[in-house]
């Protein structure tokens, strides 16, 4: 199969792969209609992640069921499903306490930027849906991994009806945090964002103020719109030590930040978190936990998460998405094979 391969920082190509298999009596092989780009993919790209030359990369998708293992009883060829990036039974005691992320017997899709994808737990991980129409594609490609990021984000943090709520990052996973926050009935929802393409996405899912300050004036800014006391929930999207920094210096006392940014260099204020009474909880999103209550959200209308993607590629321009989105031309950028 065709797939995106990545040999060293800036170095993505094209190339001729084996084609994914049936490994385990649990597997499925996904022909992939729609992948993506995410942030976290650049991290690999920049050269700030260790990477094995020669190694496929992506892990959003959503397709078409080809083939399945001699163990999978709730999927067959020929269903659209949509792909969560962390594969999980659902029947361990992790995933039976919400924390699929975390699953005994978890697996990564790890050729999502390709025509075909493994999932290593089908029965557990997949959702079926609908075969859609390619406009629809973009909402069901968000769910696999960067609306549900934002969403668990949200829950972490503690978002409240009628509560105050802090943004920090204005990427995929941001935007889709301040939708997530929106949804759940926060009233003030302050974006953090620089970039007047993605400070209108954020108002249009629901940002009440947007702050384009950094560092101490931007944390300033937030507490005055806060009226001197700080946010009740804060969400940390973007994983250097710079935004959660922010992120501590903008929540109230007694708060929580609700973290999914893959951390790198992050040193916690360890001090100011126990004075303050500042919780710290999330990381890698449990997406089939969420994923069948957010596609009732995208069925019915009430979200539109795939407004974060602003491109769209064929496979064999897929160098050119990453250029796009290290150098903050594009959001997020839809993979097409």
């Amino acid at each position: 199969m065709r797939a995106t391969t990545i040999h060293g920082p800036g170095d993505i190509r094209v190339e001729d792969v084996p084609d994914p298999t049936i490994t385990l009596p649990t597997d499925a092989v996904v022909r992939v209609a729609a992948g993506c780009i995410c942030g976290s993919d650049l991290w690999g790209y920049r050269g700030q992640s260790r990477t094995r030359p020669g190694q496929t990369i992506g892990h959003e998708c959503i397709g078409e069921v080809v083939e399945v293992g001699p163990e999978v009883r709730d999927f067959r060829a020929g269903d659209f499903v949509v792909v969560p990036f962390d594969h999980c039974d659902g029947t361990c005691p992790h995933c039976l306490a919400g924390v699929q992320s975390a699953c005994l017997n978890l697996g990564m899709t790890q050729s999502g930027q390709a025509e075909y994808a493994r999932v290593t737990q089908a029965d557990g991980t997949l959702v079926r849906t609908d075969v859609p129409e390619p406009a629809a594609y973009p909402s069901l490609l968000a769910l696999t991994d960067v609306m549900a990021t934002g969403w668990h984000a949200a829950v972490a943090a503690g978002v409240r009806e009628g509560g105050s709520v802090v943004v920090v990052g204005d990427g995929a996973v941001g935007l889709c945090g301040v939708l997530a926050a929106s949804v759940m009935g926060a009233e003030t929802i302050v974006a953090m964002s620089r970039h007047e393409s993605r400070q209108q996405i954020a108002t249009s899912f629901g940002a009440t103020h947007v702050v384009a300050e950094r560092g101490e004036e931007g944390e300033a800014a937030v507490v005055e719109l806060t009226g001197g006391v700080g946010a009740d929930a804060v969400l940390e999207c973007v994983g250097t030590d710079g935004s959660m920094a922010t992120a501590f210096a903008v929540a109230r006392p007694g708060s929580t930040v609700g973290f999914v940014g893959v951390p790198h260099g992050v040193e916690l204020p360890v001090g100011r978190m126990f004075q303050k009474n500042v919780g710290l909880a999330g990381g890698m999103a449990p997406v089939r936990r969420y994923l069948p209550e957010l596609l009732r959200l995208v069925a019915s209308g009430r979200i539109d998460p795939g407004r974060v993607f602003d491109a769209a590629l064929p496979l064999e321009e897929v160098a050119e998405g990453y250029r796009a989105m290290d150098e903050r031309r594009a959001i997020k950028v839809q993979i097409n094979p």
